[in-house]
This record gives C-alpha cells, sequence and structure tokens, in this order.
C-alpha cells in the first residue's frame, strides 16, 4: 500500500492547542532573487574563536557578539553580518521551502548581510555562515572562519515551532538515535513526551531518552518497543499546549547496496508485442534509490518508457522496508530490442547491477 496522510485542517481553538495547530503559515510567498545559498546542515564549531566572524547589528549602529543561544520575540526583524568576501549562509531551510521574501542576504566588499524582517515562531533554528576558500572553480569550507547561533524567536501563541505538517513519520533505525522534532520557541518551556495508546507520559531519563531543546526527544537506542504514535507537551506561563503527531515505524534492513532483483514480463516476445521489465529493490524506508537502464534499443533511440515509484511495507514483525520499483516499458517489439536488459540500482552504499534477456520468437 501507499501511504497518503489525509489529515483534516484543524478548527482555531482556544487552550489549550489541538494537535497540528501550529502548522507554519507562509507570511509572504512572493518570490525575491536572492544570492544562492548552501542548504546543509553542518556542525559549526562553536568555539569562541569561530564566533568572531558572526554578529548583530544592535541599535544606533552598535555590534554585538553573538552566544550559542539568543532569545528574541517573534515579530522582531534581526540583523547578522558575517566577516568575508565570500560568505555562505545556513538558516532554517523552511525560508527557502516558501521562497520567503522577509529573507534577504547580501555579499558586500568585507561581509556579508542576513536580514530577517517580521520574524515568526517558525523562525526559530540555527543561523550559521562560514568563508569559502575558493581555487578555480573548487570551493571548500574554511573550518577555522565560522560563526553559528541557535535563535529562539518566542511566542506564547505557539510555543512549539510550527512543521508543514500536520503529521509525520519518525524511522528508528537500530544503528542510530532516532530525533522527535517537536522543538520549542522559548527555551525555558516544560516539556514531556506522551504516547497515544495507550494514553501515558513516556519517562525521558536523561540516559536513552533526552530532551534537546534545539532538537527535539532523542531517542538514544531505538528498539521496536518504542514504536507507535507520540505527541509531545509544552507548558509555560499558561495552558499546555500540544505538537503534531509523530508516528514512529522501526526499522531494520541490512546495511550495503540495494538488494535488488528484475524481471521481465516474458522472457520471449513476438514481434509488435509489448514487454516489461521490472528491477525491484528492498530497503530502508528513508534511503532513496537511482536507478539507470541498458536497452537493447538503446544506441538506435528505440522508444522506451521508464517509471520510477515507491511504497512502505509493514512485514508484520514492527519492521517497515521500502520497496523501490524501476519499470521500463517497450511496446512494439522488434527484432533490434532482443537481448539483455540491465538495471543498475545505486544507493549511498553502492550499486547493484541485474539483467535478463529477452528474446524474440
Amino acid at each position: 500500500f501507499f501511504i497518503l496522510l489525509v489529515i483534516g485542517q484543524p478548527a482555531k481553538s482556544k487552550r489549550p492547542k489541538e494537535p497540528g495547530e501550529n502548522k507554519i503559515k507562509p507570511v509572504n510567498k512572493k518570490v525575491k532573487p536572492k544570492t544562492p545559498k548552501m542548504k546543509e546542515r553542518e556542525s559549526v564549531d562553536s568555539s569562541l574563536k569561530s564566533q568572531s566572524i558572526l554578529t548583530q547589528v544592535m541599535d544606533k549602529g552598535r555590534f554585538q557578539k553573538l552566544a550559542a543561544t539568543l532569545s528574541l520575540s517573534a515579530g522582531q526583524s534581526i540583523e547578522l553580518r558575517c566577516k568575508g568576501s565570500n560568505v555562505t549562509w545556513n538558516y532554517p531551510s523552511y525560508l527557502d521551502t516558501f521562497k520567503d521574501s522577509r529573507l534577504s542576504i547580501k555579499q558586500l566588499d568585507r561581509y556579508s548581510q542576513l536580514i530577517l524582517e517580521n520574524s515568526t515562531a517558525a523562525d526559530t533554528g540555527e543561523y550559521s555562515c562560514w568563508l569559502q576558500l575558493c581555487n578555480g572553480n573548487k570551493c571548500r569550507k574554511d573550518e577555522t572562519k565560522t560563526g553559528s547561533t541557535y535563535i529562539f524567536f518566542t511566542d506564547k501563541e505557539e510555543l512549539f515551532v510550527p512543521t508543514p505538517s500536520y503529521f509525520e513519520i519518525v524511522y528508528l533505525n537500530p544503528d542510530k538515535p532516532a530525533v522527535i522534532p517537536c522543538r520549542v520557541t522559548t527555551p525555558s518551556a516544560k516539556v514531556t513526551l506522551h504516547r497515544e495508546f495507550p494514553a501515558e507520559e513516556i519517562e525521558t531519563d536523561g540516559t536513552d531518552i533526552i530532551y534537546d531543546v534545539k532538537k527535539g526527544f532523542v531517542y538514544q537506542h531505538p528498539t521496536s518497543d518504542h514504536k507507535g504514535i507520540v505527541y509531545c507537551k509544552a507548558e509555560s506561563q499558561g495552558a499546555p499546549q500540544i505538537s503534531i503527531k509523530y508516528h514512529l515505524l522501526y526499522v531494520e534492513v541490512p546495511k550495503g547496496p540495494p538488494s535488488t532483483t528484475i524481471a521481465a514480463s516474458s522472457n520471449r516476445a513476438e514481434v509488435s508485442d509489448s514487454i516489461h521489465v521490472i528491477c525491484t529493490v528492498l530497503g530502508e524506508p528513508d534511503v532513496d534509490v537511482n536507478f539507470r537502464w541498458q536497452y537493447p534499443g538503446q544506441e538506435s533511440e528505440r522508444p522506451a518508457v521508464i517509471q520510477n515509484f515507491w511504497r512502505l511495507i509493514n512485514r508484520g514483525t514492527g519492521h517497515t522496508t521500502r520497496i523501490s520499483k524501476s519499470v521500463l516499458l517497450v511496446e512494439d517489439f522488434e527484432a533490434t530490442d532482443a537481448g539483455n536488459y540491465i538495471c543498475i540500482a545505486q544507493n549511498l552504499q553502492g550499486e547493484t547491477t541485474v539483467a535478463t534477456k529477452v528474446e524474440l520468437n
């Protein structure tokens, strides 16, 4: 089955908030050209030395070096400067998703300027910059010249940082920590984790499950016992607020290149038949697979239709697997279409090549 999440728009409600009310509302979708920006999340050295290139512009032309965290009220605007003539910025990715015109970045001679106007709770997150060292077309990050700060845009109406959806899937992989990303806009808020069924608070012992105000709840050693639907609750000077729901799915798939199979609808074809060849990969739910094909009619540019798709399946033991498929369709089979059909499936661990033969009757 394909996972299709259709969740209704929650009505505006009084306190306490219902799950999902804190959905991102784009302030302004107007597109404004900006300089290219890096979007990868990189861990940034937060030593005092590296902080020195990032400053906040205050009133009356004063500058302030930034600490590891900064709290501002939602609605405020902020201007950051990063020293250098070739600066790259990183900031909450949703500002790119909505091409938000409240954000502007300008590179000047000796520094780069980032301005965020009319801030909202959704802008809470890490803001960092670094210098690029370039030699010709090749550039790399200067690890000695970076700056980073985590900014909370506090909003008592939105204790949780709004998210683009009302419901999220979190994969529990036994090999790495899993994060339930219910981050708050107010660092002093008291946050607890709750299971939906059976209804209970999940104890966070500070060892196996910890709360990180910049990430959310972190399961250090996920197991199949942790699967299910959970949500977070936050309290800070008023009625408690509820986060969106998170569906925790347990995953256990061998690491390595894709586990790939190939099969043709028939290995013998008549002239003018339609033949399809299916390449199938079983793997981890959150690992993308890329497919490439080599087939007999390729050089003569014979038309072939290739479609890729994937779905999640539950294997019945609490484990979730992703099935990725690539289907190559040849219509009006000719002699030039006979031969080997080769599928190359690739993931981050490597690639697997499989082949099958289709002959002309």
